[in-house]
């Protein structure tokens, strides 16, 4: 009962900062707001026991993503420019049909989807009891959960690892790009004075 409180409470905060960030313009703001829906998320995801899912989420959504797009919008926008979004032109209808086709698919598509922990599902009755028998045989890792991430499905996390390694090297040479053109125009405006 208290996990259904909480997904609810969270649910309904993440909806709240989705029509916030439709209808804010200050993009510095809505930077803000999508690390804020990316942290809630990764609440949500440990509500539901994907711990691996919600780290993964507070890592690159929360973390990478925002620090991403704050190198962005400093890098794009001067320090005195009006850091605000430019009104559409045209009417949003196309898109809000667009999305609203794409959701119905979504929700039509998960009708026949296994309830939330039914132990009669293909994954309990096939893959799990198989991690659970053969895990510490086939891995030598007697933590199935690290067993599961680590070699069974080692691929995925390593390339989860590169995307989060690939995201940092991206700061880094927005940063360092930064820092040489201003260098470079302070060593150019010097010289000019002389």
């Amino acid at each position: 009962m208290l996990d259904s409180l909480i997904g609810i409470t969270l649910l309904t905060l993440l909806m709240i900062q989705a029509f916030a960030i439709i209808y804010l313009r200050n993009l510095f703001a809505v930077i803000m707001l999508f690390g804020a829906f990316s942290f809630i998320s990764a609440g949500l995801f440990v509500v539901m026991d994907a711990v691996d899912v919600a780290f993964t989420e507070a890592a690159v959504g929360a973390g990478i993503s925002t620090i991403l797009m704050l190198g962005t919008l400093a890098l794009t926008y001067g320090r005195n420019e009006e850091k605000q979004e430019k009104k559409s032109s045209h009417k949003p209808w196309l898109p809000l049909i667009v999305v609203s086709i794409t959701g119905a698919m979504l929700i039509y598509g998960t009708s026949d989807i296994p309830a939330f922990g039914d132990p009669q599902a293909p994954a309990q009755q096939h893959v799990a009891p198989y991690y659970l028998e053969k895990g510490l045989s086939d891995t030598g890792v007697p933590n199935i959960v690290t067993a599961v991430l680590a070699s069974y499905r080692g691929f995925d996390t390593l390339g989860e690892v590169a995307v989060i390694f690939t995201a940092g090297i991206a700061v880094m040479l927005l940063i360092g790009g930064r820092r040489r053109s201003t260098r470079r125009n302070t060593e150019s405006g010097d010289d000019d004075e002389t």
